[in-house]
């Protein structure tokens, strides 16, 4: 893979950055029902979740809700975008490159580890079917994830780095959704994984 190759990877498509700006009252209405999303997510399962029960929880029309979230995948698409979103960035230069990008990692990785029925819903509704909603939301969570690494490796990184960290990142993901491995052990092979891309063996 060239350089350039690498370095747009994680580049913004138009398909990430086309979401119409919500005003207040439609922000908090959007809020209200990702939280009662997330809230069912927590007591029941993927399975059990349907809109018009999130939007009764909300107390909002399913007609509103389904403004703004096209399907129960688009929701919890949605869902764990908001728990990237909330991933703090690591960027002190009193710490090494591996150690700001190794928190950054294991920070993402276990957004979801303590909350198996969470986990489960994202996992099926990021990587089932090709819902276009769906897809343009999954860009934006590589975008958020991009933006991590980029800023714990530093500036100055080799975007082939970058582009490294971030397959293996999307790799142990799938190994931690598949069940192979809890996430918090995908947590520390992550740890080790970092050494030996960054040339930092821990």
């Amino acid at each position: 893979m060239s350089s350039d190759a690498a370095a747009s990877v994680a580049e913004p498509t138009a398909s990430a950055l086309d979401e119409t700006p919500r005003n207040r009252r439609q922000e908090e209405t959007f809020r209200k029902v990702l939280t009662a999303g997330m809230e069912m997510l927590r007591e029941s399962s993927y399975a059990d979740l349907t809109v018009r029960a999130v939007a009764a929880r909300a107390k909002v029309a399913p007609a509103t809700a389904y403004t703004y979230f096209s399907s129960k995948n688009h929701l919890i698409a949605e869902i764990y975008l908001d728990l990237m979103g909330k991933v703090p960035y690591y960027t002190d230069v009193n710490e090494s490159m591996s150690t700001r990008v190794e928190k950054a990692l294991r920070n993402l990785t276990l957004v979801v580890a303590d909350e198996p029925e969470v986990a489960a819903a994202c996992t099926t509704a990021l990587l089932t079917g090709n819902d276009p909603t769906v897809r343009r939301v999954r860009d934006r969570i590589g975008m958020e994830i991009h933006r991590r690494i980029k800023s714990a490796a530093g500036p100055d990184t080799d975007p082939r780095v970058v582009s490294a960290l971030e397959m293996t990142y999307f790799g142990a993901l799938v190994n931690a959704g598949s069940g192979a491995f809890t996430y918090h052990q995908i947590a520390d092979r992550l740890s080790y994984v970092v050494g030996l891309i960054l040339g930092e063996a821990t």
